[in-house]
């Protein structure tokens, strides 16, 4: 019998109750519908094979260990495997790293704390003093979540210090001034977080002291999404930056001055910007005019940073846009700039390099050269450089179906290949292609795809993010190629409006209100997957993560005659009260106001949860999320299984207990919830064997 599909709103939703994190009604939901997921999904030997072969890769002690500069010259690792579950932070010295099996020295193992704390530490970096280079700022958290607990950690002794800065639980953010201070920003009770839950108040914390008396430098406004805070150690070049951000796109940043006076960095609030010793970088979201010469979005420019200050708008542009082409990245070596762009989706790394000052009668001419080492036929990208001493770099290169080579070089001197993974599928049959869909409005949308290119009609998994003008970019899966190509399905990765694939143009071209183009380009491209018969609907299947769950959620409801299968991982699917759930308000610049009722207007048009429809045919789902997930909080992913139920569609559910917005706290989580993922995939879209 067909229900009568009715749109709710929050205050008749029937399900809020399964907000509630951890109470018995909620818990006790969550525990029937994980033991009958699991009952349907991982009993038998090909799950069990997958599981293993996923972990396997997982936990391969020959893949990269990537590295990360300190300033002392040291290479740092963290890694985790099967003997270190929970990982060890450790170091070398070029020297050692060079070696197929360097000799590392371990300075904090995550699983003997763990197991002599009792508690469930995850890993989640560490800041180090500089210079000096003896203290650090380590960060833990429980079970994976955001919110983390700030230790001071000893680097000579390899223990953390007695009565040292010490932050407890909360989504906190902290940096080094000098050995005896650092910047702070935490919960500190009633007043200290914006609505999104992030610090609202920066705090100069001097050692020994109480962090609640500790001098404030800075407060936002309630409204905000957070505070922050930076400090530059740079030699000669020391100082300190505050700033607000507004919301997601926009801040408003000032250089506190020795006198505690803050001078405006005076730059388009959406710009984003970095001060490297006497240069001052900006890059552009929107269009910006200064002394009659207008710059495009997505345009980057230099200055001098203290004429800027003074008010002088000397600019120099070091890239413009173009329809094809946009800015990706930045990085800063000790006296160049490497300019990452993307071509298509294809990288290109250039070096820049300043003239001195008065070379040539101008300040403002820079010199540019391809990067040495960056292959053109894979996509490459900057690991680390270290601008604090010199002008190496470290690069790595891969492909859909090239494992990564990593490679140090010298700003125009040698390069050499330290490392390369290995390979964890036979890719021998498999070709890589890029294609292009055309939307709805008649965009061109381009996506990727990867499988034998003679497997005609065959499962076929199609991804896409689309939003916070975060870009999808070719890599290397041992996951998608074992449990996936290795079995003789396609990959295919759409780069739709959302992403940032062409800059700011393409992102803000689905924002708010125009998010549904977003969609119309997924829909397109599966559209397009089935005319060039690559795979037809019913092979064809749809994963994505947090915001690329809530396109996996509107594909199942706005689109479900295009897909065989569903699924969302940790998916952000109520659009009526995403802004009141967990950092839910930092995404509104994205989104929209639900409150709003001209918002809510047009949200309430996509929202998953609103538009479930009983008399439609929808294809089997999964939804994926953790119940330690503090930014995109499980209760949608809960609710919208409970939806479907309600209207007879097939959906399973699965919640691990721990992992935070990754959905995994560990590798046998990650390999658990992949093979999960693949396996009801495989499934429902005709795999064979």
């Amino acid at each position: 019998m067909a229900k009568v599909t009715r749109l709710i709103d929050e205050d008749d939703d029937p399900y809020r109750w399964l907000e509630d994190l951890d109470g018995p009604d909620a818990a006790g939901w969550v525990r029937d519908r994980n033991a009958e997921t699991m009952a349907a999904l991982t009993g038998g030997d090909r799950f069990a094979a997958l599981r293993a072969e996923i972990r396997e890769v997982l936990d391969a002690e020959d893949r990269i260990p990537y590295p990360g500069w300190r300033g002392d010259h040291l290479y740092y690792n963290f890694w985790i495997d099967a003997a270190h579950p929970r990982g060890v932070w450790r170091r070398t010295t070029l020297e050692e790293y060079r070696r197929p099996e360097p000799q590392w020295d371990i300075l904090l193992d995550v699983d003997a704390l763990a197991a002599q704390e009792g508690e469930n530490w995850v890993w989640q970096g560490a800041t180090v003093l500089r210079p000096g280079h003896d203290r650090c700022l380590v960060s833990l958290s429980r079970g994976g979540s955001d919110a983390t607990v700030v230790r001071e950690f000893d680097l000579v002794r390899r223990a953390f210090v007695a009565d040292g800065f010490t932050l407890a639980e909360a989504k906190s953010a902290v940096c080094w001034i000098d050995a005896d201070h650092v910047l702070a920003a935490t919960d500190v009770g009633p007043g200290s977080l914006t609505t999104s839950g992030y610090p609202r108040v920066i705090r100069r914390w001097q050692r020994g002291t109480p962090l609640a008396s500790a001098e404030v430098v800075f407060e936002g406004e309630q409204n905000d999404v957070s505070a922050y805070a930076s400090y530059d150690h740079t030699p000669g070049y020391e100082r300190t930056f505050v700033g607000r951000r507004l919301d997601f796109f926009r801040s408003e940043a000032y250089l506190l001055t020795p006198a505690a006076e803050r001078v405006r960095i005076d730059v388009p609030s959406d710009a984003h910007w970095d001060a490297h010793r006497e240069w001052l970088v900006i890059g552009l979201r929107s269009a910006w005019t200064v002394e009659g010469v207008t710059h495009p979005a997505g345009a980057l420019l230099a200055a001098r940073f203290d004429a800027f200050l003074a008010g002088e708008r000397e600019l120099t542009t070091l890239f413009t846009p173009d329809q094809r082409t946009a800015l990706s990245y930045h990085a800063w070596t000790r006296h160049h700039l490497i300019l990452a762009t993307l071509a298509d989706v294809r990288s290109r790394l250039e070096v820049l390099t300043p003239d001195p000052v008065g070379a040539c009668g101008s300040p403002g001419r820079w010199r540019r050269e391809p990067l040495a080492g960056a292959p053109e036929s894979e996509h490459s990208r900057v690991v680390d450089t270290d601008p604090d001493v010199g002008d190496a770099y470290l690069l790595a290169s891969e492909g859909f179906r090239q494992p990564a080579t990593l490679r140090l070089g010298q700003v125009g001197g040698p390069v050499e290949t330290l490392k390369r993974a290995p390979a964890f599928f036979d890719a021998s049959g498999l070709t890589e292609r890029q294609f292009f869909a055309t939307s709805a409005d008649g965009t061109r949308v381009p996506y990727f795809l990867v499988g034998d290119p003679n497997a005609a009609g065959g499962p076929t998994l199609l991804t896409g993010y689309g939003g916070f003008e975060v870009p999808e970019l070719p890599h290397y899966s041992g996951v998608t190629g074992r449990g996936w190509l290795a079995r003789g399905g396609s990959y295919a990765v759409a780069n739709i409006r959302g992403g940032g694939e062409y800059g700011p143009a393409w992102h803000r071209a689905a924002l708010r209100e125009n998010r549904p183009r977003a969609y119309e380009d997924f829909a397109a491209v599966a559209a397009d997957l089935v005319t060039r018969g690559i795979t037809t609907p019913a092979r064809l299947g749809v994963e994505g993560g947090s915001n690329g769950g809530l396109l996996a959620g509107v594909m199942l409801t706005r689109y479900p005659e295009l897909f065989g299968a569903v699924v969302a991982h940790v998916p952000l699917l109520d659009m009526r009260r995403y802004h009141r759930l967990l950092a839910g308000a930092s995404w509104m610049a994205e989104y929209g106001d639900p409150d709003d009722a001209a918002d809510w207007a047009y949200l309430r048009r996509y929202s998953p949860y609103h538009n479930v429809d009983g008399d439609r045919s929808y294809p089997p789902t999964l939804l994926v999320t953790s119940t330690r997930d503090d930014r995109v909080h499980p209760g949608h992913a809960r609710k919208m299984a409970a939806r479907l139920r309600e209207h007879g569609h097939e959906v399973a559910y699965y919640e691990n207990v721990e992992g935070g917005h990754g959905a995994a706290a560990n590798n046998a989580q990650r390999a658990f919830v992949w093979a999960l993922t693949l396996e009801f995939l495989w499934r429902n879209l005709g795999g064979e064997g």
